[in-house]
């Protein structure tokens, strides 16, 4: 059985996540020149370890920049958006169905 928290995550999801993907890519198709899934998902890669660089020098004791760190986790938000619109992959779904698999389950009864 699934949590109720995991239900209403997902109910949240399916209704807000669709909207948000199809003006990313609305946007990208209108603005910017066409580019390949491969090309996003370098460009994940690059923006995510920009965030988990600034986390690991946080962790080292550096002081924390937290403009720096809101503008990596947009970019990463933004390049996973370009690469699902690139690559067809209904987000919002795929999220639906991938919590009851990693989330919290009520116990049998």
């Amino acid at each position: 059985m699934i949590h109720p928290l995991c239900e209403q995550l997902i109910e949240s999801v399916e209704q807000g996540l669709a909207p948000i993907q199809r003006a990313f890519d609305a946007y990208q198709n209108e603005c910017f020149i066409p580019r390949p899934p491969e090309f996003f998902a370098l460009e994940l890669c690059g923006e995510a370890g920009e965030l988990a660089n600034l986390e690991k020098k946080r962790w080292k004791g550096a002081p924390p920049n937290d403009a720096h760190t809101a503008d990596e986790a947009a970019d990463v938000l933004i390049a996973l958006m370009n690469f699902c619109n690139a690559r067809g992959i209904d987000l919002a779904a795929a999220v639906a169905l991938k919590l009851p698999r990693i989330g919290t389950t009520l116990p049998s009864a």
